[in-house]
């Protein structure tokens, strides 16, 4: 059978489709990249629709676009409780603990995650407006997302988390970031993220280096390195010394245009 490639995520669908089934993007038109090598993150069309495991998910609306996910038996999603948008009465949902409890409270993030299994269906969303991005998770993959941007990922995803100290946002105080990391061992998986604006993502060389403002960061591979730096004669206070997210390559780093700032511990 023939088969056509997606420019966004590298997954086959068979050709003649329209848009991607593993991450909705459409595959008749070429990505858009700027000069300086950003691609702009697939805007999903409306009822767009895309698939995992035996499951199916579609995109609906687009200023504050909705996961709907239809959930075949053995198949299950889990989220933050607050995405949950709504759900079918018979669709099951549990709470998990995800250790660092009174850290992560006191840093702003949950320290509990849901799980939701099928049959049946159950919706997800972020109350604000933003992008929908959709990242499929091949075998042996592993990615950090910054805090609050997750929204929903399947259930063969491992989830942990890391702190990286000194990263705090510039406008607000605080003295750490956590991000978020998924990985796969076996199985291919599908994780959802929202970004605040519009999605950029850039893959970097081996040692290539930028500098983002740590509100618009968004994501990278686990190839990416993450640190702060000071930006030398730059305050954002009295005492405080302006810092950056310094990324270094190889591997992908996404940011978003609209950088949203988040309290910190």
């Amino acid at each position: 059978m023939d088969v056509v490639a997606c420019q966004w995520c590298q997954s086959q669908s068979p050709a003649g489709t329209t848009t991607c089934l593993a991450c909705g993007a459409r595959l008749d038109q070429r990505d858009r990249v700027s000069d300086s090598g950003w691609e702009e993150a697939p805007r999903l069309r409306d009822m767009t629709e895309l698939a995992f495991g035996a499951s199916r998910c579609q995109v609906e609306g687009e200023v504050v676009p909705v996961a709907e996910v239809h959930l075949s038996p053995g198949d299950g999603v889990f989220f933050e409780h607050h995405t949950m948008l709504w759900k079918d009465p018979q669709v099951p949902v549990q709470s998990r603990a995800v250790g660092g409890g009174l850290k992560r409270m006191l840093g702003g993030m949950p320290h509990y995650l849901t799980y939701a299994s099928g049959p049946g269906r159950i919706a997800f969303s972020k109350d604000a407006s933003g992008e929908l991005v959709v990242l499929p998770m091949h075998p042996q993959m592993e990615i950090d997302v910054r805090e609050h941007a997750f929204l929903v990922g399947t259930h063969n995803l491992e989830y942990s988390f890391v702190r990286i100290k000194g990263l705090a946002n510039v406008l607000h105080g605080g003295d750490g970031m956590y991000l978020d990391r998924f990985v796969t061992r076996g199985e291919q998986g599908l994780l959802m993220l929202h970004g605040f604006g519009d999605v950029f993502q850039k893959t970097l060389g081996a040692g290539e280096t930028i500098l983002i403002e740590p509100g618009g960061f968004l994501y990278k591979d686990s190839t990416v390195e993450l640190n702060a730096v000071k930006l030398d004669g730059v305050k954002t206070g009295l005492f405080g010394a302006m810092r950056l997210a310094e990324v270094r390559g190889p591997g992908r780093v996404g940011i978003q245009s609209m950088y949203v700032h988040h309290h910190s511990e």
